[in-house]
């Protein structure tokens, strides 16, 4: 018989019983010949002998079961699972309430074992002590340099992809265009001869020294696009995106000082940024649980089941306010009804267009900015043009962006290139370029 342990200490965590359907306590019996799936059966089912489907009396079984000793005697893999479970939904130090939760240990017993096995033993310090890593690794130790090993895009000449790669030839590690690129026009005519003066000599030789700075400034440069992984620059971009918007923000403004240091230390100059937007948004989400009395993550949970609950309904009260103004049109109000009731049944309601029959067609009224995310990053021309254009504050941001980054790579911005970069109703995208170039975020090719 083996005694494992596969499921937390709820049974509503564990899978029913296959023969009576209730839900299983331990001990119970798990068939070690059906699957994949498991084949599990209470004591009560197992002791009639009950058969199902390809299931039979006589398969051999496993008695699944926690109770046996894991880290030290005395204490069984039941009650470690239940003390993890008291220091997540009562907190780290909080032992009278740990203990009064387990109900099997004291206050002393608790804190001693946790300390012991959890803290102080190295093959579990890290695991508690250390933050959630993302997918992408971000305290590696390695930069994301350009590795010769890598087969960088190969763009046709003069298109998007090649300007956007600086001239970059794959095939020769080697740019179209070099840094400085008539250097040597300064030595084509320099001789050196036997009968030169001191002084021409030596004004020949500083000719050729400064041409030699040159040199270095233009190996400088590629190493520093190389190192950085500048070539490749929308696998570059990519890599940016994973970051929040505020972290974004900072990644292109330290851009310009990545040269002074190398690549290692400015990913983690970044990523330490990144750390701390996290902890900071971390440590908010906390203070607004103390401040409305939550001192538990079982009781956050519902905080923020409730929280949503009522953000769903202020957007069904804005949606109101939002057709009020047209209540003696009868076609306008029976499509903020059919609205509502997309959102009641938890259907994304489709974006409609009110008019007015008296008045003939008009353009929706504009967006309310009440509570959408982003809204607070704008100034008040910015907030108007959302709210006459109809778009949401982020979706404007990421345009914004977008486009000022095109505009400082091209030195300017066609209408064109605008519409090429976004892809949005041409009419929209005309209204936030004029804004732009009268607001004097960018300029005009």
């Amino acid at each position: 018989m083996d005694r494992l342990a596969s499921f937390g200490n709820d049974p509503f965590d564990k899978p029913p019983c296959r023969g009576c359907s209730s839900y299983l306590t331990e001990p119970y019996i798990k068939c070690a010949e059906c699957g994949p799936s498991p084949f599990l059966l209470c004591l009560q089912c197992f002791t009639r002998g009950f058969e199902y489907k390809k299931h039979e009396s006589d398969h051999k079984y496993e008695i699944m079961t926690s109770d046996f000793p894991v880290l030290e005697p005395g204490w069984t893999a039941q009650e470690e699972m239940s003390l993890l479970e008291a220091v997540m939904d009562c907190g780290f130090g909080n032992w009278q309430d740990v203990a009064y939760q387990m109900r099997t240990k004291t206050k002393e017993e608790c804190e001693s074992h946790y300390m012991k096995n959890f803290i102080n033993n190295p093959l579990f310090s890290s695991t508690l002590l250390s933050l959630r890593k993302t997918k992408d690794s971000r305290f590696a130790e390695g930069a994301i340099p350009f590795k010769p090993t890598d087969d960088p895009p190969r763009p046709t000449f003069d298109s998007v992809l090649s300007r956007d790669m600086a001239g970059y030839m794959p095939a020769r590690a080697d740019f179209m265009e070099e840094f400085d690129n008539y250097a040597e026009w300064d030595l084509k005519d320099i001789d050196f001869v036997d009968d030169d003066s001191d002084i021409l000599r030596a004004l020949k030789l500083s000719v050729v020294d400064i041409y030699h700075s040159r040199l270095k400034e233009r190996q400088r440069r590629k190493k520093v696009i190389r190192d950085h992984g500048l070539i490749n620059l929308r696998k570059f971009q990519m890599l940016e995106r994973c970051y929040p918007k505020e972290v974004q923000e900072l990644y292109d403004v330290m851009r310009r000082f990545a040269r002074l240091v190398g690549p290692i230390e400015h990913d983690k100059f970044i990523e330490s940024h990144a750390l701390e937007f996290e902890l900071r948004r971390e440590i908010r989400r906390l203070q607004e649980y103390r401040k409305a009395g939550i001192k538990s993550f079982c009781s956050a949970k519902v905080y923020e089941r409730v929280k949503r609950m009522r953000e769903d309904e202020r957007r069904k009260r804005t949606m109101l306010c939002d057709v009020l103004q047209y209540i003696q049109d009868g076609r306008a109000c029976q499509q903020w009804l059919s609205k509502q009731a997309a959102i009641d049944a938890g259907i994304t309601p489709a974006v409609t267009t009110i008019t007015v029959s008296a008045t003939g067609r008009r353009s929706a009224p504009p967006l309310n900015l009440t509570g959408l995310p982003g809204t607070e990053k704008l100034n008040e021309r910015e907030k108007e043009l959302c709210q006459v254009v109809r778009l949401v504050p982020g979706a404007y941001l990421e345009y914004k962006q977008a486009l000022l980054n095109e505009c400082r790579r091209q030195g300017g911005l066609r209408l064109a290139q605008a519409r090429a970069l976004i892809k949005i109703d041409v009419n929209k995208t005309r209204k936030i370029y004029d804004f732009l170039i009268k607001e004097g975020y960018i300029t005009k090719a």
